[in-house]
């Protein structure tokens, strides 16, 4: 198998802490290759798989963002799209779960700390100015739709004081409307569909272990989680404004039309229907 052939079809997975899936190890993206192998599509910019690769360690394998950093200083400023706009940086990966020493690692290497990241350390007076200065602001998502309480929690006891202090803000805490996933709409929506799109890929809709929520895969891009609007209407965590429907029959879903800056529709190729 050549370099070029791995590094385009290694399955890049995606750090679902906020629905305490497991997190995921991210497959090295930086190993060394024929010198022939063609460039990113993107290049100047920093290569997807890399970038990816980066903000996944910088969850939790400070090891590995630290071989990253040695090649790459600029990597401390990796940011990623895990799908339909979810972004997420390597310093807001840090954050969200919590890892300041991957956190402080980052910052020291040249990465730009948000509301989030001084929520997570604990920086109460920080906190308390920006949300003075920008009121409402408290209301803003992280990666993966986390709420700004969340990532306060994620700090531990240093961040007690930015914990008590939303606590008095409800809007820093507000769940995502979500309605109930009835049995019947679960099973007649699991399944494989497929677009007449060019690139569009495979489009799989599954129920992971141990959650109650859908995950949406395409091709072999990370796995997004759904959550339910009723109706057979979905979003994907982080991006609330896309809509992901399905049209039932018989207790079965024929297609999925999803409702985004790239509309996309598809119909059901497992069985059948």
């Amino acid at each position: 198998m050549n370099a070029r052939y791995t590094r385009r079809s290694c399955l890049v997975a995606l750090p679902a802490a906020a629905f305490g899936a497991s997190l995921a190890r991210v497959p090295d993206a930086t190993a060394a290759g024929d010198p022939s192998d063609a460039l990113d599509a993107a290049f100047p910019s920093q290569d997807r798989l890399l970038v990816a690769e980066m903000v996944g360690a910088s969850h939790a394998r400070i090891d590995r963002v630290r071989e990253l950093l040695a090649r790459s200083p600029e990597l401390a400023k990796a940011s990623y799209d895990w799908g339909f706009g979810d972004w997420e940086s390597a310093l807001g990966a840090a954050s969200h779960v919590g890892n300041r020493e991957i956190a402080d690692l980052l910052i020291a290497h040249g990465a730009r700390p948000d509301l989030f990241t001084f929520a997570m350390l604990g920086d109460i007076d920080t906190v308390r100015a920006l949300i003075t200065a920008r009121p409402g602001i408290e209301r803003l998502r992280g990666p993966h739709g986390l709420t700004l309480m969340h990532h306060a929690r994620q700090g531990g006891e240093p961040a007690a004081s930015v914990v008590d202090y939303l606590a008095s803000l409800p809007g820093s805490d507000v769940a995502y409307v979500e309605v109930p996933l009835p049995d019947a709409t679960r099973d007649a929506v699991v399944g494989t569909y497929a677009s007449d799109r060019r690139g569009a890929g495979t489009i799989t809709i599954g129920k992971p272990e141990r959650s109650p929520r859908l995950e949406l895969r395409i091709g072999e891009r990370s796995p997004l989680r759904l959550l339910h609007q009723g109706d057979h209407v979905f979003h994907p965590v982080g991006a609330e404004s896309v809509r992901i429907q399905f049209t039932v029959e018989g207790g079965k879903a024929s297609t999925l039309t999803i409702e985004g800056l790239v509309p996309l529709a598809a119909r059901r190729v497992d069985g059948d229907r």
